[in-house]
């Protein structure tokens, strides 16, 4: 009777836990298309056997049923690690791709054709200058003409800052998202410790959600992860210490007072009131594959704003191998530097033809010594009409002067060329800082044409080079380009230079994309749910079920007949 009743609770075990079992299934399959959800898969085991007799040979044994051994909740290690290492390099290349995307949108302005359009005015107005340079309309086009360029390259220059601003403000958000996230990852191995502590219950769907935070983190930058035996994830940014158990690192955001752009550096290794501070990111490491360089949106956000804003001096006789671990490294200062430096050579090429420079030595009346300077070459300059000395430029800096006028011990005046300063960017010829000479805005008869010593011939020579300017083979877009070009071609070149690297960051976006894809199927393998597995186990589970619940009518009609008719 003992052994009849305690089949009863077998076959109640039977049924429990195919119960719990189904119960697992249909967790899984309301869960199939939930992101980052882990499938849980039941193990069952034999419950402890009662030992009836001893004996030499063998022992008479009772088992009390069934029982679940664990649930449980399968991740790769190696998968998850290779997966987020792959997904920020993607992020890296697909962020600088869509930054050399917005540039080309910039430079190309339908299609292109504005700021061509505007180039090829231009030269055409000095070709039209060069056939009859004492006619007023001819004057007046290179004038208008000269406005219509200058406009169109400051509209693009300035679009170009204002995208650097909201890189930088999703620089800012990456850096906020990826404190949120740690503080989540610090919540959720709290909970899950608290959970587990007493090693009965698995916190999946907690895993789950700080699986999820760890992924989005490989996004933004860099991660090593690693679990403790008490289940807390500890991080690693950067190869800097981010979360642990107690404590999160948050990345700080360090302000520059001029741009408003922000850095992101580690305040816990730094110390700002001595003017030291550490980084997150170590620009000066090459971007390789190879050192793991080239992980992470927030780096590539970073790198594709600067640290600056570009001028012609970035580039202008850069050494290739500064050019190249400087501006070259970020898509918008490279843009920003190689135009300026298209502009600059524009500007200070047509500048030094309708007012040349030469190289005097003198003492000045104040007994001050200029030594080889650059002055105006009045022997070989063309004047104005109205005959006003020195000859103006075409292009001006805003707030200098072209020349300063100084009076030699003997008499003799000069005029002095103010030179371009490396660091104040009021006395360069930058694309924000020039503008067409108002006076011949003002002044019709106040351009250059007429030849040198006042006899009142238009200097054909004068316009003649202007127009052959353009077909001067003097100029490269960077210190990596050997070949020279012409004014007409740099341009061409700086947009296929754009495009080229704008290929180069597509290509390797693409190539991952396919191999993050794959790894993510690869780890849905691992624990992902399949509809068809799981509804297989559904129709297994039910069986189980089914058969414990004739074991249990069987048992009970057994003990019936024993009681009703023995």
């Amino acid at each position: 009777m003992a052994n009849g009743m305690g089949s009863l609770y077998i076959g109640a075990s039977g049924l429990q836990n195919s119960q719990n079992a189904l119960n697992t299934t249909a967790n899984n399959l309301a869960n199939a298309d939930t992101k980052g959800y882990v499938r849980q898969q039941v193990l069952f085991a034999d419950r402890d056997y009662v030992t009836f007799k001893g004996a030499a040979i063998s022992k008479q044994q009772a088992g009390l049923g069934l029982a679940i051994a664990d649930v449980i909740h399968t991740r790769d290690y190696f998968l998850d690690k290779y997966y987020r290492t792959e997904n920020g390099r993607q992020a890296f290349y697909e962020t600088n791709y869509m930054a050399i995307q917005d540039v080309q949108e910039f430079f190309q302005e339908m299609e292109g054709e504005q700021f061509q359009e505007g180039l090829e005015d231009l030269w055409r107005s000095f070709e039209e200058f060069s056939k009859a340079p004492e006619e007023e309309i001819n004057q007046n086009l290179v004038v208008q003409k000269s406005s219509v360029f200058i406009e169109r390259a400051q509209g693009i220059f300035k679009n170009m800052r204002e995208y650097q601003s909201r890189i930088n403000i999703k620089v800012r958000e990456g850096i906020d998202r990826i404190n949120e996230l740690g503080h989540m990852i610090q919540d959720l191995n709290q909970q899950i410790m608290r959970i587990e502590s007493g090693g009965v219950e698995t916190a999946m769907t907690l895993r789950d959600e700080r699986d999820n935070a760890l992924d989005e983190l490989s996004s933004l930058a860099k991660v090593e992860f690693r679990e403790g035996v008490n289940g807390a994830v500890s991080v690693r940014l950067e190869n800097v210490e981010f979360l642990d158990e107690i404590h999160v690192f948050e990345v700080g955001t360090l302000e520059d007072e001029l741009t408003g752009f922000v850095t992101p550096y580690w305040p816990q290794l730094s110390d700002l009131g001595k003017g030291n501070y550490t980084p997150m990111f170590d620009l000066g490491i090459d971007i390789s594959p190879e050192l793991n360089s080239d992980i992470g949106e927030l780096k590539a956000l970073v790198l594709s704003r600067g640290d600056r804003m570009a001028t012609y001096r970035d580039v202008t006789g850069v050494p290739a191998d500064r050019y190249n671990d400087d501006a070259g490294m970020s898509t918008m200062l490279s843009a920003e530097a190689e135009f300026d430096q298209f502009i600059h050579e524009i500007i200070t090429a047509v500048n030094d033809i309708y007012s040349p420079t030469t190289r005097a030595t003198f003492v000045g009346a104040d007994g001050k010594t200029y030594d080889n300077v650059r002055v105006w070459d009045e022997a070989n300059a063309a004047v104005g009409k109205d005959g006003v000395k020195p000859g103006r430029e075409l292009f001006v800096r805003r707030d200098v002067d072209r020349y300063t006028e100084v009076a030699a011990t003997d008499g003799t005046i000069y005029y002095v060329y103010n030179e371009e300063d490396s660091i104040d960017t009021s006395k360069m010829y930058t694309i924000q800082n020039v503008m067409v000479n108002p006076d011949l805005l003002e002044v019709e008869s106040g351009m250059p044409y007429l030849k040198p010593g006042g006899q009142g011939e238009p200097d054909r020579a004068m316009a003649q080079r202007l127009s052959e300017l353009w077909e001067k083979k003097e100029y490269t877009v960077n210190a990596n380009d050997t070949n020279k070009c012409t004014l007409k071609e740099y341009y061409q070149r700086m947009i296929g230079g754009i495009g080229t690297k704008g290929n180069v960051y597509q290509g390797m976006a693409t190539d991952l994309s396919g191999e993050v894809a794959a790894i993510d199927n690869n780890r849905q393998q691992v624990f992902g749910v399949s509809s068809d597995e799981e509804l297989q186990n559904m129709i297994k589970y039910q069986s189980a079920y089914n058969a414990a619940s004739r074991f249990i009518n069987v048992i009970s009609e057994m003990l019936e007949h024993l009681v009703t008719r023995l």
